[in-house]
């Protein structure tokens, strides 16, 4: 297998695409033109809401796909093609459960807002930065709107306080250590290996012609895809072992460097 078969690539963003300042670079955008010239699908996966998503790639938002909350949603071109939304039952029935994990704070994502119930000073930096649509409320029973994703914030380490005290609910939902100091709660349905899985379907795109880039546990799905799949040298240590290949960090340009070892295979 070539890389000058690749038609379709998937990224991840936070610790992926992103630097540490949560930066895309300059580079891969002048590199992205070249990938559209040459009919190359790009996707962004995150875990990320939308609107988010679209601060740090808006100058090509119409000309990729983006996925968020972890799969929760697709978007081309503002078209709204996949929509994997809680049932309200459940987000009752984890709510509750939530609420008894001592020191987390949860997030509860809609397409356009996220609503939150702590205060936490650590919760609030990394608001502005995540979530910049927020809204404060007292229970959950104040969200009219279908939620996608509750996203659940540890000050020290969500793998270690919080994953422990949910993983029993991994039977029914997709439960993801998705950060250091995140867990992410959707229905099983609701990750990006199966809105990859079927992009690939819909632009009759094979595993062998799929390039993925990914760093924590929320792309373990998609990473297993791609016969390119990527590995940063930052990422999780369950990501390494899923992933075909590695590169280097995202503070180093990792994703940048396969790519452009791509286009030089084009010529």
């Amino acid at each position: 297998m070539k890389l000058n078969q690749v038609k379709l690539i998937v990224s991840d963003l936070d610790g992926t695409l992103l630097n540490s300042n949560h930066e895309v670079s300059k580079e891969f955008f002048e590199l992205f033109k070249i990938l559209k010239a040459n009919n190359i699908l790009f996707v962004a996966a995150s875990g990320r809401p939308y609107y988010s998503m679209v601060e740090k790639l808006g100058a090509i938002k119409d000309d990729i796909i983006i996925v968020s909350e972890n799969g929760g949603l697709a978007i081309k071109q503002d078209d709204l093609f996949i929509s994997n939304t809680l049932e309200s039952k459940n987000l009752i029935t984890i709510a509750n459960i939530v609420e008894s994990i001592p020191e987390t704070h949860p997030v509860f994502c809609t397409q356009n807002k996220a609503y939150v119930i702590s205060k936490s000073d650590k919760l609030m930096d990394l608001l502005s930065e995540y979530y910049t649509n927020y809204q404060f409320i007292d229970d959950v029973s104040q969200i009219k709107e279908d939620v996608y994703k509750i996203a659940l914030f540890h000050e020290k380490s969500s793998e270690q306080f919080i994953y422990p005290k949910v993983k029993h609910l991994e039977s029914d939902f997709k439960v993801k250590v998705s950060a250091n100091h995140w867990v992410d709660i959707s229905e099983n349905i609701a990750n990006k290996g199966y809105v990859i899985n079927h992009i690939q379907k819909l632009y009759n795109i094979t595993p062998d012609q799929t390039m993925v880039f990914g760093d924590y546990n929320n792309d373990l799905e998609m990473l297993k895809l791609g016969h390119f799949s990527y590995a940063m040298e930052n990422a999780h240590p369950n990501v390494k072992a899923v992933a075909n290949y590695l590169t280097k960090s995202n503070n180093d340009n990792g994703v940048e460097i396969i790519i452009k070892q791509l286009i030089e295979s084009l010529t």
